[in-house]
C-alpha cells in the first residue's frame, strides 16, 4: 500500500512538473510567434495591432465565444492553417503550420520535422487554453 502511495505521489509530482514545463514552452512560443499582433496577454493589443487592416482577435475569449468550452481542434486547425483567418491573409501568405514545419525540417529532417511542428502547435494551443477568461 505504501509503495502505491509513493508511486502515485511521484507520478503526480512528475506530471505537475511536466505540465508546468509544457505551459512555459507554450507561453514562450506565444511570445515569439503571436504576441506582436495578439498582445502579451492575448487580448488583441499587440504592437502591430494598430497598423493591421483586420484587428487581431482577443484570444482570451475563445472558450467564452464557444459556449464555455475551449475549441481545442479549432484552435489547432487555425494555427496549422486549415481554418482560414481573415487577419492572417489569404492562402498565399505563410501559415504557422508551414512555417514551423519548414524550420523543423531544416533542423530535424522531414521525418521528424513534422512531429516538432505539431509539438510546437500543441504547446501553443495548450497555452491558449490557460489564458481563457472564466
Amino acid at each position: 500500500m505504501i509503495r502505491h502511495v509513493l508511486l502515485a505521489t511521484a507520478f503526480a509530482v512528475t506530471a505537475t512538473a511536466t505540465l508546468a514545463e509544457e505551459q512555459e514552452i507554450g507561453a514562450e512560443e506565444f511570445q515569439r510567434s503571436c504576441a506582436v499582433c495578439h498582445g502579451e496577454g492575448g487580448r488583441g493589443d499587440g504592437s502591430m495591432a494598430a497598423i493591421l487592416k483586420v484587428p487581431p482577435a482577443d484570444l482570451t475569449v475563445l472558450s467564452k465565444n464557444n459556449g464555455g468550452t475551449f475549441p481545442l481542434r479549432g484552435a489547432f486547425e487555425t494555427i496549422d492553417g486549415r481554418n482560414n483567418v481573415r487577419g492572417h491573409g489569404d492562402r498565399e501568405m505563410p501559415i504557422w503550420g508551414n512555417t514551423y514545419k519548414f524550420e523543423a525540417d531544416s533542423r530535424f529532417g522531414p521525418d521528424f520535422g513534422e512531429w516538432e511542428a505539431v509539438a510546437r502547435m500543441l504547446a501553443l494551443v495548450f497555452y491558449l487554453q490557460t489564458i481563457q477568461e472564466e
